[in-house]
């Protein structure tokens, strides 16, 4: 068996309240105390809330797999996708001097799969001839969904980057990652044989009077 990439956890959760962030303070990684809504806890508090979206893109994979086992394909990918955020909010709750050599994190090869998927994907799909609008089936919304927290969760980083250092990785996987949803969200539509909602800018109450 080849050696493990990244260290196992080692983790006691016994107590969940410890009423140490009752004065709105948190703890990194390395045990310094931050602000909870300094940019590094905000980054990868968002990454954390971007992975509680991708989990629900998980579940509805699930339920669309008996439509087209093709979704499963999908679901693998967010599956793997849910334990690499969660890789990246390890490094960004770690300082740069507290990061140990086998520390989770995001690496370049995250992000040369995910162009790889794209790239994949991407095939399929009939080129784009107007912007696209969340819809369709739930799957495709709830992907737009993670792609918008994912964006988010991106320009919070490259905030944080003019501050203080922050892996050049965390911040292409995630822009990596929102063009991957995208992409995912239109093949869903495509794989489930629902039309895209493309947007009509005639559709608005102005363009009807």
């Amino acid at each position: 068996m080849s050696e493990k990439t990244f260290d196992d956890p080692r983790l006691a959760l016994n107590r969940i309240y410890t009423k140490r962030g009752d004065k709105g303070e948190t703890s990194l990684a390395g045990g310094q105390r931050l602000p909870k809504d300094s940019l590094r806890i905000e980054a990868y508090g968002t990454v954390d809330e971007l992975n509680a979206f991708v989990g629900l893109v998980a579940i509805s994979c699930q339920e669309k797999a008996g439509e087209d086992p093709r979704v499963g394909l999908l679901a693998s990918m967010i599956r793997r996708v849910q334990h690499e955020l969660f890789n990246l909010g390890s490094i960004l709750a770690t300082k740069p001097e507290d990061v140990h050599p086998k520390q989770a994190r995001v690496t370049a090869a995250e992000v040369a799969q995910l162009e790889r998927e794209i790239d994949a994907m991407n095939e399929d799909l009939p080129p784009l001839r107007s912007f696209v609008l969340p819809g369709g089936t739930r799957l495709n919304a709830e992907l737009h969904v993670a792609r918008t927290v994912c964006r988010r969760a991106e320009r919070l980083l490259v905030t944080a980057s003019r501050e203080e250092e922050i892996p050049p990785e965390a911040i292409q996987y995630l822009n990596r990652l929102s063009d991957a949803l995208f992409v995912w969200s239109r093949w869903a539509n495509f794989i489930l044989r629902v039309p895209e909602v493309l947007w009509d800018p005639n559709q608005s109450s102005s363009a009807r009077q």
